[in-house]
């Protein structure tokens, strides 16, 4: 499955440390950055049933990224 997020990150620095970060917490998710969309977009793949997208935006604003899912 594949969430899509709109951010507030536009710093293509900020975006690779956060998805050190992702990658780190996160194993098992693949995530990249579209900083060239208008809605700085965060896209992630996930394999997990147990996804929880709100519990994953709460983890973004505790590393000060602002996310909300795009529909």
């Amino acid at each position: 499955m594949i969430e899509v997020f709109k951010t507030n990150i536009i710093c293509p620095e900020k975006a690779a440390a956060l998805l050190q970060k992702i990658h780190r917490r996160f194993g098992s998710l693949q995530a990249n950055f579209d900083l060239d969309d208008c809605d700085h977009i965060l896209r992630v793949l996930y394999n997990d049933s147990k996804w929880q997208a709100e519990e994953f935006i709460c983890w973004l604003n505790e590393n000060e990224c602002i996310a909300e899912i795009l529909l």
